[in-house]
């Protein structure tokens, strides 16, 4: 998924995308965002050129694919050969070790694999749905996957931040962060620009998508 952010780095062609240290104005000026939002055209324009915003839905293999699939590796082929080699020789021990440093490693990365699908997958579950924008000055319930650069995101009470944001306007804002950082506590968010190395925990000006 290309974010929010990240796509503005082939938008304004300054391939910088620091939004959370410079201000709101500044934001919208680099984001080419007009105060009505942005048109209809604009908005598919951008959808063509970046992309929706969403993860890249790959078909999952078949388990034993997978398992297979951990074999393909030169350096396994190389411990295969040495196996037969081995087993030629009437070395047993050492082909039965070969064979099981060979399985045991295709098992640790079948598992793996495994989960990083399965992470992948509650990531997916944790995106929103939709999005309330401001396009050519109307509120509008939309898809999150359509949302584009620039687009303006109204944020309300118990909503999940469709995309990466910076912030324009906030009151008494205050987001749940734990799927990144793993606090607890509700972050405060505010609208002022922060320092350009600040990490993703102390860009307070930055609504995360997810969250």
């Amino acid at each position: 998924m290309e974010s929010v952010l990240e796509a503005n780095k082939k938008l304004n062609g300054s391939g910088k995308a620091d939004f959370h240290s410079i201000s709101t104005e500044v934001a919208l000026k680099e984001l080419q965002t007009p105060e009505n939002g942005l048109t209809d055209d604009d908005a598919a324009q951008r959808l063509q050129a970046y992309g929706p915003n969403k993860l890249p839905e790959t078909k999952s293999q078949p388990a034993i694919i997978r398992f297979l699939y951990q074999f393909h590796n030169v350096l396994i082929y190389l411990l295969l050969a040495a196996a037969v080699v081995t087993a030629l020789l009437e070395y047993w021990i050492d082909t039965g070790v070969i064979l099981a440093v060979v399985i045991i490693n295709a098992l640790i990365g079948f598992i793996q694999e495994g989960k990083a699908e399965k992470a992948i997958e509650s990531i997916r579950k944790m995106l929103s749905l939709d999005a309330m924008v401001i396009r050519e000055g109307r509120r509008r319930k939309i898809d999150a996957a359509n949302l584009v650069p620039g687009d303006m995101v109204l944020l309300e009470p118990g909503d999940k931040v469709p995309a990466d944001v910076r912030l324009l306007k906030a009151k008494n804002l205050k987001i749940e962060e734990s799927v990144l950082t793993g606090e607890s506590v509700a972050v405060e968010k505010h609208t002022e620009p922060v320092a350009v190395d600040a990490v993703p925990g102390d860009r307070k000006c930055i609504a995360f998508s997810g969250t």
